[in-house]
């Protein structure tokens, strides 16, 4: 069974996003912790938060994301910003206490000049203050495409990460397919990519995936995201990721440019072309 949902707006609460999903065909969805630009969130409804937890139970769905605002940078040379990313993360694991067995993703940051080196150790240190044993939600750093000093931009910088991470089990990775695309990997060449990241990081690690089209050539390191079929990777590629039998049981996330009618036409596309 394919697992496929879109990024929705936690505006309305959450019960109304399991609702949301299941009006345009999902069976997950993704979902900003808080506002994506800014630092606040709103209280957390135990009810509203329970009403959700039961509907996913009742349709079965799989794992949900929860994505951390993209203003996180933990590779900062500044120390107040590193201080906000700590905070912001410890804070959002907390409140994930209330989804328990999800998944919260976030970009690993940018070194700013200091050196992949230097941001690398500093995630690291950040990771490490923040994950205790007791917590039930998987931590995954995302594939980014290395636009400007992005780090993550090679399976090599994301195993370097998890490798210096002491509760290593807490640990994972989002694969976002526009972003490895813009990075160099081909996903033409699904195989050989795969090969190389379970050489690296291995296979167990992958526990999630944005399905995104791109805007760029392969190995353009810019980072636009298109519509499925209306970029430079194809419905045909993106097709073959879904069908992937190391991927095909993982929960897959649309994050293109979308409302919710093109998101349900897209979903409704990709499990037209999902093969059992």
């Amino acid at each position: 069974m394919l697992h496929i949902g879109c990024h929705l707006s936690a505006s309305k609460g959450f019960e109304a996003m399991g609702r949301t999903a299941l009006e345009i065909g999902a069976d997950t969805f993704q979902f900003f912790t808080r506002n994506p630009r800014g630092s606040r969130a709103k209280d957390i409804d135990p009810q509203d938060v329970q009403a959700l937890r039961q509907l996913l139970a009742e349709h079965h769905f799989a794992p949900l994301i929860a994505h951390a605002p993209y203003t996180l940078n933990p590779a900062s040379a500044d120390s107040k910003t590193r201080e906000f990313a700590r905070q912001t993360l410890a804070d959002d694991l907390q409140r994930m206490e209330y989804l328990p067995g999800n998944l919260y993703n976030f970009h690993p940051g940018s070194h700013v000049g200091q050196g992949a080196e230097a941001g690398i150790r500093l995630i690291i240190d950040t990771l490490n203050e923040i994950l205790t044993p007791d917590l039930h939600t998987t931590v995954l750093l995302e594939t980014m495409a290395g636009k400007g000093s992005e780090i993550g931009r090679s399976f090599e910088e994301l195993k370097q990460i998890l490798d210096g991470v002491k509760e290593n089990d807490k640990m994972g990775v989002c694969l976002d397919t526009c972003h490895v695309h813009d990075a160099g990997y081909s996903l033409a060449e699904l195989d050989d990519t795969l090969t190389a990241f379970d050489k690296q990081i291995g296979l167990s690690r992958l526990k999630a995936v944005h399905l995104n089209d791109s805007l760029n050539p392969p190995g353009s390191h810019k980072d636009r995201h298109a519509p499925i079929g209306q970029g430079t990777i194809g419905t045909e590629v993106l097709a073959g990721a879904i069908n992937h039998p190391a991927l095909k049981h993982l929960p897959f996330c649309l994050e293109t440019p979308n409302d919710l009618a093109g998101y349900a036409r897209e979903i409704a596309l990709m499990r037209r072309l999902y093969r059992p």
